[in-house]
């Protein structure tokens, strides 16, 4: 539906909806629509799910699937670059030998990794060890526990480190986490974690088929929680692992709309296209056990994976010679040694053509200090490895690089056409509106209403605003940290008011007064409700403009009309939402966001912003937040203050280098002496609007 024609229909909708009070109960209510709304949307998607009825059937949505799989994680590349692998250490121990060495995933990115090497002649099947969210990664005694268990069965193991994770992380000391504002700076390249981390574990086996030792045709991949959807989703992707055991991980998409969980776990949107369960059949022909605990969390649930797993077995009923297997353990989530013990007899049928799968009986294991296995022991790292966020970095200034300057006028109506098309997909698109559902309430004294409205079915949001007579005004001020009890406490909105203006105030979806409870996951305030969004392939960004447009269509239903003049003004996170709902919808005169990110380009983690800012690939196909400040142009844009992706303040000068390209279409655009987009200092909103 065209924009033009949205707008159409929602001044349809004012003629016949009717005026009600405000209840109080629907601001109480609001903080508790948000997971159930997402929930219903995942349901939605998901409704009308069947198993194939035959193999060709399943051939046909095996590879559609591959391929949206593979485009939610931004692809991978057409050419792999040079192992390049490194042994920088070994030692010997009983039946076996370590080697601690590094390779090459991507060009300068480098995964550190340990083999376990029986002591036996001939080629050796193998097993790819994938760690988990262990603190001490490959280096873990739960990790090397699997890795000694498997190698004294005589499997050349190959355990490496995830991007971000044991000596991986952004400084040498093991123990960091590479999820929420970490992970987070890959999202607005359009690569994911759980996508790099599928591509770095192909890379892994395209290494092991560099081992003289290695059996190409016997290798094998298992992990567990993290690992264990590393496992799945490397094992459903890569044709070469013949065995495919995920631990303590397999449960469903939708059961992660209850939980919180790792971003590297995420795959954007795949609740449009897919559940769990098909994920699992790509891999069905190969030999997948999936393996539960009892006492498990909810999305890891025997239960849930019952779900998944019925699923799986249904695809494997199409192939003659398929095997499919559900271990259910009495545990806590782990990988203990009934778990181990399970997935080395899975293994022995399936690469070795040993036994019936059954559990196999594990030798004494003594597991090595986390110092003796490191690649780079100590502070020994070299200072310049790539992390996520430099990784993440260096790509975005790759493709901003790629992107053409236009010359002229026309040459930039062509660019933002496409553009504004590019930001609407890359915001998940926005919803046919339907009925506000608008209520109203002024206070006594009749200076002050509130109006309800429902942004979409199954969401209530509450604007204020100060009642002026045909206000040729208006001020939308957002703030999603803060929110209106932030802004009233402010000194723009009074001194707004009495410059004669409307100015309202609203608390979008899952922020401010309609926060999610719990929803902040180290620094990442809004990581549930951001992560839930993602999954449903609407990132929070996207609700947020949308959110915006409505409240729009509310206070024009509201009156008949609007202003003629229309400025949202964004605080701190809020500005990239200001930026992106004037380019959506050109209502919006004008712009401005206070102490908003500068840039989405940072070698730091996220610090001070929200991760539902983090777009899935909106620096690739739209820009940075200078390309979509250029969006609105000619309308008057403000930038007033900045800061960078780590929370540092932007200088006026840094500013303008960030914006230049924002500066560069306004020139092409107006021929007055005075450019309406401006760099001034926060104290000096109010005199900018004028």
């Amino acid at each position: 539906m065209t924009m033009r024609f949205r707008y159409a229909v929602t001044t349809s909708l004012c003629l016949v909806g009717l005026v009600t009070m405000a209840s109080a109960d629907d601001a109480v209510m609001a903080p508790l629509q948000f997971n159930p709304f997402v929930k219903k949307q995942a349901e939605a998607l998901r409704k009308n799910d069947t198993a194939p009825e035959s193999k060709d059937q399943w051939e046909h949505r095996r590879a559609a699937l591959k391929a949206k799989l593979a485009a939610a994680w931004g692809g991978f590349p057409e050419q792999p670059c040079p192992l390049e692998p490194r042994i920088l250490g070994e030692f010997s121990r009983e039946g076996y030998r370590v080697e601690k060495l590094v390779f090459q995933t991507r060009p300068g990115v480098w995964m550190t990794a340990n083999t376990y090497i029986p002591d036996k002649q001939g080629k050796l099947p193998a097993i790819l060890n994938v760690h988990g969210h262990w603190s001490g990664a490959k280096q873990d005694p739960v990790v090397q526990s699997r890795c000694i268990a498997a190698v004294k069965q005589g499997y050349f193991v190959l355990c490496v480190d995830a991007f971000g994770a044991g000596e991986r992380g952004l400084g040498k000391k093991l123990g960091e986490y590479h999820g929420e504002m970490v992970a987070a700076t890959l999202f607005p390249i359009g690569l994911p974690l759980s996508g790099l981390q599928v591509y770095e574990n192909m890379r892994a086996v395209d290494y092991l088929l560099t081992r003289p030792e290695v059996d190409p045709q016997r290798i094998g991949i298992t992990g567990a929680s993290g690992g264990g959807n590393q496992t799945m989703y490397a094992g459903a992707f890569d044709e070469r692992f013949r065995c495919v055991v995920p631990t303590c991980s397999v449960g469903n998409y939708q059961a992660y709309l209850s939980a919180a969980c790792c971003m590297c776990e995420v795959v954007p949107g795949a609740l449009k296209f897919t559940e769990e369960g098909d994920v699992l059949g790509l891999a069905a022909h190969r030999g997948v056990m999936v393996t539960s605990a009892t006492r498990d969390a909810f999305q890891f649930s025997v239960g849930e994976a019952r779900k998944s797993f019925a699923r799986l077995e249904s695809i494997a009923a199409l192939y003659k010679d398929a095997s499919v297997k559900h271990t259910i353990i009495e545990s806590e989530h782990n990988y203990n040694r009934p778990m181990r013990e399970a997935m080395l007899g899975w293994m022995n049928k399936h690469l070795k053509g040993e036994g019936d799968g059954s559990p196999v009986t594990e030798p004494e294991i003594k597991t090595e200090e986390p110092e003796q296995l490191r690649c780079f022991p100590g502070e020994s790292r070299p200072d310049d490895y790539v992390t996520i966020p430099r990784f993440a970095a260096a790509e975005s200034r790759r493709l901003l690089a790629l992107r053409a300057t236009p010359k002229s006028s026309g040459d930039w109506s062509t660019v933002r056409q496409h553009s504004v098309t590019s930001l609407e997909d890359v915001l998940g698109g926005m919803p046919d509106p339907t009925p506000l559902q608008r209520k109203s309430e002024r206070t006594p004294d009749g200076k002050s209403e509130t109006i309800t409205f429902e942004p979409e079915p199954g969401l209530s949001l509450a604007l204020q605003r100060n009642v002026v007579a045909d206000p040729a005004r208006l001020a939308i001020l957002l703030d999603l940290d803060g929110g209106t009890e932030a802004i009233e406490k402010g000194n723009l909105a009074p001194q707004l008011k009495a410059a004669g203006w409307m100015v309202a105030t609203v608390d979008l979806r899952a922020t401010g007064r309609n926060a999610v409870k719990g929803d902040k996951i180290g620094n990442a305030p809004d990581h549930n409700s951001a992560e839930w969004s993602l999954w449903i392939g609407r990132p929070l960004l996207g609700q947020w403009a949308w959110d915006v447009q409505r409240t729009l269509d509310a206070l024009q239903e509201q009156d008949g009309k609007l202003p003629k003049e229309v400025a949202v003004i964004g605080y701190r996170s809020a500005g990239t939402v200001a930026l992106c709902a004037a380019a959506l919808d050109e209502r919006i005169t004008r712009v401005v966001t206070i102490n908003s990110l500068a840039s989405y380009i940072t070698e730091q983690p996220y610090s001070g912003q929200r991760l539902g800012l983090m777009a899935p690939g909106i620096v690739r196909d739209v820009g940075d937040i200078a390309h979509l400040a250029a969006l609105v142009a000619p309308r008057p844009v403000t930038i007033a203050g900045g800061v960078r992706g780590n929370a540092a303040p932007v200088s006026q000068a840094g500013l303008r280098e960030a914006f230049q390209f924002t500066d560069h279409v306004y020139s092409l655009l107006v021929t007055e002496p005075t450019s309406p987009f401006k760099i001034i200092a926060p104290d000096d909103v109010l005199d900018a609007l004028r």
